[in-house]
């Protein structure tokens, strides 16, 4: 049930005719840290298997349709379109300015808030997976990271065709996105651990989460460009959601991130991290009884 290495040791004692079993792990934090990086290493070396049930999710989600997971780059296309328009005109800014940069921003929070959101039942949906066969528990977080980043790869059709329209290239700058693609890996297989573990324990939070990150949209800015609070946006790097987004979407419209955005970015990194593997070494051998 689960891949769960570790054995749990009982203890009986009897007094008279009336037994006494006392169940107990007895693991220390360093034995639960070796059991945790066994498990990571496990899925790691299973990573064409994530890549094929990723894959797999994709076709069963869109079976019988024509155009597959290309439909939701064509609404998105259209959202960008329409939107980009609007609100250029409305905050009269120069298409050319603004459209490049809702592209980017739409697909881009598209993949973290589709990616959060499925986060939540990393284990819960493999649940039948996980109860008949022995698999390591980071599979399922490398799955959930597989699926969205196969919808990002058709999305970035949309980034493609706004770019060539409007003749936009970042030019050489565009290679500073390069090192914050590893951040986003990492942090999206943090998410997925943190979260799935939390949310097959408690039920409640995966409404809870999509609550907040439709607050974080609204007040991230992803339909609004940061320069549009002038002097309210040196607040803005205390938004994680706006370090993540800027270190990636900046190179990309040719402008290279503040230093501050990447400490932003890295910090925060670093505390989800280390929330994640905290729990993940504490829950790992519960997830199985919780689903």
């Amino acid at each position: 049930m689960g891949y769960c290495p570790e054995a749990m040791t009982i203890q009986g004692s009897a007094a008279g005719e009336d037994t006494v079993h006392e169940f107990f792990s007895g693991m220390s934090m360093a034995a639960r840290h070796r059991f945790a990086v066994i498990d990571v290493l496990a899925g790691l070396r299973l990573w064409r298997l994530a890549w094929s049930l990723g894959w797999l999710d994709i076709r069963l989600r869109y079976r019988g349709s024509m155009l597959g997971p290309f439909w939701l780059t064509i609404s998105t296309g259209v959202m960008v379109g329409s939107l980009g328009v609007l609100y250029a005109a409305l905050w009269q800014i120069p298409l050319h300015d603004y459209l490049p940069f809702l592209a980017l921003s739409q697909v881009l929070w598209g993949f973290l808030a589709t990616l959060v959101g499925e986060a939540c039942a990393a284990f819960t949906e493999s649940e039948p997976v996980i109860r008949s066969i022995r698999m390591p528990f980071f599979l399922f977080a490398m799955r959930i990271l597989v699926r969205n980043v196969l919808v990002l790869a058709h999305n970035i059709c949309v980034i493609v065709v706004v770019f060539l329209a409007l003749r936009i290239w970042p030019g050489a700058t565009a290679l500073l996105a390069i090192p914050a693609v590893p951040l986003w890996i990492v942090d999206a297989l943090a998410v997925a651990l943190l979260l799935g573990g939390i949310c097959a324990r408690f039920r409640d939070i995966m409404p809870i989460v999509n609550s907040v990150m439709q607050i974080a949209f609204f007040l991230s800015p992803v339909i609004w460009r940061p320069a549009q609070l002038k002097e309210y946006a040196v607040w803005l790097p205390f938004n994680p959601f706006y370090d993540m987004l800027e270190i990636l979407r900046s190179p990309l419209l040719g402008e290279a991130p503040s230093p501050l955005v990447w400490v932003g970015a890295l910090g925060y990194s670093a505390v989800l991290c280390g929330m994640a593997w905290l729990f993940f070494m504490r829950s790992r051998g519960r997830i199985a009884f919780w689903i």
